[in-house]
Parts: C-alpha cells; sequence; structure tokens
C-alpha cells in the first residue's frame, strides 16, 4: 500500500520511513532561503529537521523563494504534500527514507512584493541562497562582479521592482533600515570559492549602480558568512519517484536522493543569531577557506574531470565511469599528481584520506548520478574546479598534462558526438559558442582557448597550450580510451 505524501499520512508513514519527531504547527519561519532544488533540500533542510527533532530552535523554519518560472512547479508540487520532502540516502550498505519537515511555506514570482514583505519581517534574520555556481553574475575570466548583464541592468535601472534575488534582497535591507530593524544575515550554500564574498560583490555591485551610498552600508552593517558545503544529490527522475512509492509505500511528487555523507563548515558571523547547528554535525570555524579550496579543487574538480570521458564513452551514471579502469585511473593519477599537490593543507585534515573518500563517494552504485549532471553548466564550472588548478601549477612552473587533457576532453565533448558518434545533449547557457569554438578548434585549436572569459591567461600559456594541443589532437585520432592509457602510461605529450 501507498500513501500520498501529506501531514494526514505521516502515522502511516511512519511504518516504512521516519518521520518528523517535532509538531510542524509550531514551526515559526526564521529563514528565507532562494532557491528550493535537491541539494538545499537534501543539505541545509535536512540539517535543520534533525535539529528540530531534538526539539531545538523551532523558530528557525525556512520560508523558500524562487525567482525562475521553474521554481513555480517545485512550489506546486510541495505545497500539495505540506511542504513534505522525502529524503533517501542511500549508502552502498544501507538506504533509508526520511520524511523532512522544516519548510512552512515557498513565495515564488511572480509575487515579488510578497518575497520583499517576507524579507523585511523582522523574524527572518538568515537569507540563504543556492541559486548554482552560474547564478552570482559573476564574469568568470576576471571572477569580478559584472554590471553589464541584462538582469543587472534592468533591477539597477528600476531598483523599486527587482527581479533578481539580489536586487530582492537589496529592497528588503532597504525596508528593514526604513523600519529601523537589523539587517538580516545573508548566507550562501553555493560551491564557489569565498561564496560570502562573492555573494556581498554581487550584493553591493548591485546596489552602487542606483544608491552607491545604500552600497556602502550594506558592506558596512550585512554580515556574509563563507561555507563550505558538500552532499553529492543527483536530480530526480521517474527513477527515483518510483523507488520512494515501491520501496518505501510513498507517494512524493519530487523526492530527493543522496548518499549518506554530508558536510557543512561555515563561518559563526551571524549577528542576529542562529540555529544550534554545531549540534547535529555543523563545524564552525574562523576561516572556511582551506576546507572550501579542498573540497572545489578534489571532489568539484574530480567529478569536472570525469565528466568528459565518460560522456564520450557512452557512459550514463558516475559509478560506472568509476567502475571503468581506464576513467578511475586518470581520475587517481590526475588528483594524486596535479591537483592536490597544490591544494594548501588543511586544519586536522589528511588530504590522501579525502580522496580516498572521494573515490568511495563517487563509486556508491546506488546514489545513480548522472554524467549528464556532472557535465552540464561546464563554462561556469570549468573556470572554478579546474582552471584554478592550472593556473597554480603554471604560476609554480610545473606540468599540466592532465589538467590540460580535462580541457582538451571538454573541447571534444562541444563537438557533439561521442566516440561512437552518439548526439551529446548540452546543458549550458553558452553551448552555441562553445559547440561553434570547438569545431573551429579542428583547424586551430588555439579557438578554444581564446575563449578568454573562461579560460583567461591560462589559454595563452605557452606550456598549456602545447599540452592542451597534443591532447586534443590525441582525443581526435586515437579516441578517449586510447588517450586516457597513453597518459596512465605516461606517454601522452
Amino acid at each position: 500500500m501507498t500513501f500520498k505524501l501529506s501531514l494526514a499520512n505521516l502515522p502511516a508513514i511512519a511504518a516504512r520511513a521516519s518521520v518528523p519527531a517535532y509538531d510542524r504547527a509550531s514551526l515559526k519561519a526564521g529563514i528565507l532561503h532562494f532557491g528550493v532544488g535537491n541539494f538545499h533540500r537534501a543539505h541545509m533542510a535536512v540539517y535543520l529537521h534533525e535539529l528540530f527533532n531534538r526539539g531545538r530552535d523551532l523558530d528557525w523554519a525556512i520560508i523558500g523563494a524562487g525567482v525562475m518560472p521553474s521554481d513555480q512547479k517545485m512550489r506546486d508540487t510541495l505545497k500539495a504534500q505540506d511542504y513534505l520532502t522525502t529524503v533517501v540516502e542511500q549508502d552502498v550498505a544501507r538506504s533509508a527514507a526520511t520524511v523532512t519537515g522544516p519548510m512552512v511555506d515557498i513565495i515564488t514570482a511572480p509575487d515579488f512584493e510578497r518575497i520583499i514583505a517576507t524579507l523585511a519581517d523582522p523574524a527572518i534574520r538568515i537569507v540563504s541562497m543556492t541559486i548554482t555556481e552560474g547564478g552570482y553574475f559573476i564574469d568568470p575570466a576576471t571572477g569580478r562582479f559584472d554590471p553589464t548583464h541584462p538582469a543587472i541592468v534592468a533591477d539597477a535601472a528600476d531598483p523599486d521592482h527587482p527581479k533578481t534575488v539580489f536586487g530582492l534582497i537589496i529592497a528588503g535591507l532597504k525596508a528593514r533600515r526604513a523600519a529601523a530593524l537589523p539587517p538580516f544575515t545573508v548566507m550562501c550554500c553555493d560551491n564557489i570559492p569565498g561564496n560570502g564574498e562573492v555573494t556581498e560583490a554581487t550584493v553591493c555591485g548591485l546596489a552602487e549602480l542606483s544608491d552607491p551610498a545604500f552600497a556602502h552600508w550594506i558592506h558596512e552593517n550585512v554580515a556574509f558568512p563563507n561555507a563550505m558545503v558538500d552532499r553529492i544529490t543527483p536530480a530526480t527522475g521517474e527513477r527515483e519517484i518510483a523507488i520512494a512509492r515501491d520501496t518505501y509505500g510513498i507517494e512524493d511528487g519530487w523526492p530527493v536522493f543522496c548518499e549518506e555523507f554530508k558536510q557543512w563548515v561555515l563561518e559563526d558571523r551571524f549577528p542576529l543569531g542562529r540555529p544550534a547547528l554545531e549540534e547535529v554535525g555543523v563545524t564552525f570555524v574562523p576561516d572556511v577557506a582551506p576546507y572550501e579550496l579542498m573540497k572545489l579543487r578534489i571532489l568539484n574538480g574530480g567529478h569536472a574531470a570525469i565528466a568528459y570521458p565518460a560522456a564520450l564513452m557512452d557512459i550514463h551514471y558516475v559509478h560506472e565511469a568509476m567502475e571503468n579502469p581506464l576513467i578511475r585511473g586518470f581520475l587517481a593519477r590526475l588528483e594524486n599528481e596535479e591537483i592536490i599537490p597544490v591544494v594548501p593543507p588543511v586544519p586536522d585534515t589528511s588530504l590522501a584520506e579525502y580522496y580516498a573518500l572521494i573515490e568511495r563517494r563517487f563509486a556508491n552504485p546506488k546514489i545513480g548520478d548522472t554524467i549528464p549532471r556532472l557535465a552540464q553548466d561546464g563554462s561556469n564550472r570549468q573556470p572554478k574546479f579546474i582552471l584554478p588548478s592550472t593556473a597554480d601549477r603554471l604560476a609554480k612552473g610545473l606540468d599540466v598534462v592532465g589538467l590540460a587533457l580535462v580541457s582538451a576532453l571538454w573541447c571534444r565533448y562541444f563537438e557533439g558526438v561521442s566516440d561512437s558518434g552518439k548526439a551529446i545533449v548540452f546543458n549550458d547557457v553558452n553551448a552555441e559558442r562553445l559547440q561553434k569554438a570547438a569545431l573551429a578548434s579542428r583547424q586551430d585549436p588555439k579557438v578554444f582557448l581564446a575563449l578568454g572569459d573562461i579560460f583567461g591567461g591560462v589559454g595563452t600559456n605557452p606550456r598549456f597550450v602545447l599540452r592542451f594541443t597534443g591532447a586534443l589532437a590525441s582525443l581526435r585520432e586515437n579516441g578517449t580510451a586510447a588517450t586516457l592509457q597513453k597518459y596512465l602510461d605516461g606517454k601522452l605529450a
């Protein structure tokens, strides 16, 4: 027997899944969160759920918010099930379902006035976000705020009627200041180096365009703590919906599947207070940067490294890629010889042990994480996860055979067909431009590297150009598998 996910059906669902131990009616919102996607519901929402289960901090419930058309579907789905979510944690040795309930509402576009009113509510003390790495209006080549983006230009021209997350945050802060209320803390939960600083740069940069004095006030008065977040969370499809129904008896319109592992390292800068998240495993530190760099370079860089060879070899699932000895060997050599040596030390952490954990996580067959998910949005991810390691090695006079191969694989991927001739479906806002450059690179490999907003100075470095050109030639002449073997044999020039 199956039960539709709802508050009324929780007693029946409890026979096969964990359900909230707290009374949902007792929750009061303290956080407004932009971007109610799978990762948020598998990460921050789970930590709060675990804290509420202890009877703690029930005034820190979440109100979700969204500015994209796709957010409306999430709102409608979750509203129909009382804002409950089935989170299925899957490890090699065990799987378990938990119904979480820390969210009490979702507000989406075009109801921007209600979002601003909620931001101005004194009960809201933290505004958090998971809006993807590409959602911060940052020029990839310079790493700085881009004031010329059309959405930014529009919000700057009409700051009283914003439509971006950052314009709404500014409007909410203005409303609070006008009401003599202290500002909320802005907490980024996206995979971006110095994510709190990046968020502050975008908020202040947008405010500067219409009200420089208020931009200065934000800089002086609003806290933007940095954070490192980690949990592998694939997209939800029919497979996940069916498992939730058939294995756990829960009819959930948008369940979340994830690995058992999760991590959150956070700077403790919350002037209006915060939930006692340290009680449920969050690590509070004075400086997140070492942890963040480790994760972005080793884990996210590792995902970026295996995505394109796997796609070119027609491999669909991440664990299947890790079962391929060429891809697993490529990742291990790349990490141990080129990436990890330029990752600074992390307090109380062995980088070798951290990579061993990453290998096990990638190889988990139950997660069902897909290569297309890892391959998407490369124009935002490559400059954040791969090219910084490349730049660091080049600056030290070190070789970049493996890292240049990653870039060459990305170029080869954007030619649009796998080694077997299967068509590749892109998911990147810059796909058209990338494919045009990739196809032109057949005559001149430097054309792809001339994408200056992505490669920056790396694209003109003679050593990198040499290694990239050689790897790309091998991929075209010999194929992906043979090129990986050449790299493993130390014969890739």
